[in-house]
């Protein structure tokens, strides 16, 4: 295997360069057998890495002097900032520079960079995101969360299949379950989208599909695999971290309200802790992209140096496992048969 490269936009996001610098740094502490290459202003990122004492034979910065902001519109902005930090990092992940690419900056050019820059896989319709969120039996994997707000039938079958590989490789289920994120159990239930793909699944020999699953299941690990279309996953994810967010500070607020409830929260709180770690997106990475000829992760845009160091850690093995090659077999051989929902 050739020497694994992760490339970093230093410049993407809320909090940049000062978490995404911090966290390539915290990643190489972590980890050896990998390198970062950091995209972005030059002297603004070799300001930051003075902070930090760190193996420099292992970080590249490779300068440009754009930068792709939220607002603007991701296709035309991708066209025409060739040089942002964002644009120069996906082009070297195509061109085989690097093994995978991460990026806090917008996610809309993000995207559309992954389809149009890097480029899909053959046979695959549509690259989903794939994020892990927690449950009580510990994380499930939701596909699609955001990339494709319409989907046909058959691109929910290659998420199904792709997001299989995913957890076989990556998080280490052998036989995970697959669920179509509906509004009832039964196969009759839902709307055209849903009653079109609960057949298509339901014949998969390949995945292991056990039928509908309700929102309300969701956080109970109904199944290790959520499958929707992108608009659904989306608000599904946001909500779930609204409600993790909200969940800790009342908590934190009721340990605090009376004495009795402080000396408790003593007792309980390295207990709590490691609880309420378990509901910190942070500690999961980024979301891939699946499906693409190279490795694309997207972190919040508030990401930490936490988080960007365990998505570069999830790159690392990603590369290391050969997962797109993986997903590349899986599917070359499985023509999809969907209808004419979505686009």
């Amino acid at each position: 295997m050739s020497e694994i490269k992760v490339v970093i936009d230093a410049m993407g996001g809320d909090n940049a360069p000062v978490q995404p610098v911090k966290g390539a740094v915290e990643a190489l502490e972590r980890e050896s057998g990998f390198s970062v290459i950091l995209t972005g202003d030059e002297s603004v990122i070799k300001a930051e890495l003075a902070k930090y004492t760190y193996d420099a034979d292992r970080v590249t910065i490779v300068h440009a002097d754009e930068v792709i902001e939220t607002g603007e519109h991701p296709v035309a902005a991708i066209r025409k900032k060739r040089n942002s930090s964002l644009v120069v990092g996906e082009r070297m992940l195509r061109n085989g520079e690097a093994s995978g690419f991460i990026s806090a900056g917008s996610t809309g050019a993000v995207l559309a960079g992954g389809q149009l820059i890097v480029g899909r896989l053959p046979g695959v319709e549509r690259a989903p995101l794939a994020v892990l969120i927690p449950t009580l039996k510990g994380v499930s994997l939701l596909v699609d969360c955001g990339a494709n707000v319409d989907a046909r039938s058959s691109h929910l079958v290659q998420f199904a299949r792709m997001g299989t590989i995913y957890m076989k490789n990556i998080i280490g289920v052998a036989e995970s379950t697959v669920g179509l994120v509906n509004i009832g159990v039964e196969e009759e239930k839902g709307n055209a989208l849903c009653k079109e793909t609960f057949p298509l699944l339901k014949a998969c020999e390949d995945i292991r599909f056990i039928g509908n699953v309700e929102s309300r299941e969701i956080p109970n690990g109904a199944a290790d695999i959520l499958v929707c279309e992108g608009f659904t996953g989306n608000i599904i994810l946001k909500l779930y971290e609204g409600t993790a967010s909200a969940l800790t500070k009342m908590i934190k607020q009721g340990m605090m309200s009376t004495l009795r409830s402080k000396i408790g929260g003593l007792l309980v709180k390295p207990a709590l802790k490691e609880t309420l770690k378990s509901l910190d997106a942070s500690e999961y990475g980024g979301a891939p992209m699946l499906g693409l000829s190279g490795l694309v992760m997207k972190t919040h845009g508030n990401s930490t140096s936490k988080e960007v160091a365990n998505s570069v850690i999830q790159c690392v093995n990603f590369a290391r496992l050969d997962l797109t090659e993986k997903i590349k077999e899986a599917l070359a051989q499985k023509p999809e048969q969907g209808g004419e929902n979505g686009i």
